[in-house]
């Protein structure tokens, strides 16, 4: 069985730094150590909490350049969109046949999207956002990805895809591998320009496809305190510094570890994370704007893309209907 991994990449809003350090960036190394690696855009994911057609279409071109700027080689990996493997979709009804109600109800997306309805529980929960675990579950199933890195706090949804694969080949036969996780810790939270979690939810992001100009901005509103130059100040919770640690090497931190004990400025602080922040993201940018002036390249790939993946979805889905019953009669 060959070691494949899998990482889907849903298709909303604009990429930032913490897509790329706690996404792109570990699953483009990490892929280094399987037989075959899946990158897929989740359009028919985005769908589910954006009704915006355009912002949806956008944020795939935006999502599929950030990830070929960062160094994604459609030559050594299957790179596709989603919404391009219809026999994915047919695979999710399948599963939805088998899948507990119980289980999908325990989904911690589910329960969160509905902790303050009160006498309507369900109140503006669409089946998309309740059903979406087994969507994702045949994903991963479609291609018997073994390996699938998540976030600690997405630990579940894994979880949910093996349960949904483990009743499949209960009912019916051994078919799904049961894919293991890749655990983030949540260590590698990427803090926004508040302090939070980045997100473009929260508002806080610092924008991975931008000018330098547009770089330095963002970094300048990141907020500290209002401790003044000279004074001595604490690096351990400090989101300047936090951020500063992924781009740096250990020599680099240390140093920048004794500026703040000496009383570091602010603003120094600002522009030594600048300066590493942008040293990283200056490839980037120009390979960015090198593919986004060939207008014909993304849909080129990804047509490229779905033929090379299709056939191992339609193999696949061939032998599952047969399995279950959806065949020629003879």
């Amino acid at each position: 069985m060959k070691k494949r991994i899998l990482t889907g990449i849903t298709t909303t809003g604009t990429p930032h730094i913490g897509n790329y350090l706690g996404a792109i960036k570990p699953a483009l190394k990490e892929a280094e150590n399987y037989d075959e690696s899946f990158y897929f855009l989740a359009d028919y994911h985005a769908i589910i909490k954006n009704s915006n057609g355009h912002e949806v279409s956008e944020s795939v071109k935006n999502v599929a350049l950030a990830w070929l700027a960062s160094g994604l080689d459609v030559d050594k990996s299957f790179f596709y969109r989603q919404s391009d493997i219809p026999e994915i979709i047919e695979l999710s009804w399948i599963l939805n046949c088998v899948t507990a109600k119980g289980l999908m109800n325990r989904s911690h997306a589910y329960k969160a999207a509905t902790s303050n309805n009160k006498a309507d529980e369900d109140k503006g929960i669409t089946m998309g956002l309740f059903s979406y675990p087994v969507l994702m579950a045949a994903d991963i199933l479609m291609f018997n990805a073994t390996h699938i890195p998540v976030g600690a706090d997405q630990i579940q949804h894994l979880e949910m895809t093996r349960d949904i694969a483990a009743r499949f080949n209960h009912i019916y036969k051994k078919t799904f591998e049961l894919p293991e996780a890749i655990i983030q810790s949540k260590k590698d939270t990427v803090p926004g320009i508040d302090g939070q979690k980045m997100s473009k939810s929260y508002g806080n992001i610092i924008p991975l496809l931008s000018t330098e100009n547009q770089l330095k901005k963002a970094i300048a509103k990141i907020v500290t305190n209002s401790l003044e130059p000279g004074v001595p100040k604490d690096s351990s919770n400090c989101t300047l510094f936090k951020l500063y640690k992924y781009f740096a090497n250990n020599e680099m931190i240390e140093e920048f570890e004794n500026h703040y004990k000496e009383g570091i400025s602010w603003g120094d602080a600002k522009n030594k994370l600048f300066d590493v922040v942008n040293n990283e993201m200056m490839p980037v940018r120009e390979k960015y704007k090198s593919l986004e002036n060939d207008k014909n390249l993304l849909n080129d790939l990804l047509k490229e893309g779905s033929k090379k993946v299709r056939p191992i979805a339609q193999e696949m889905l061939s032998s599952i209907r047969d399995i279950v019953g959806i065949k020629k009669i003879s």
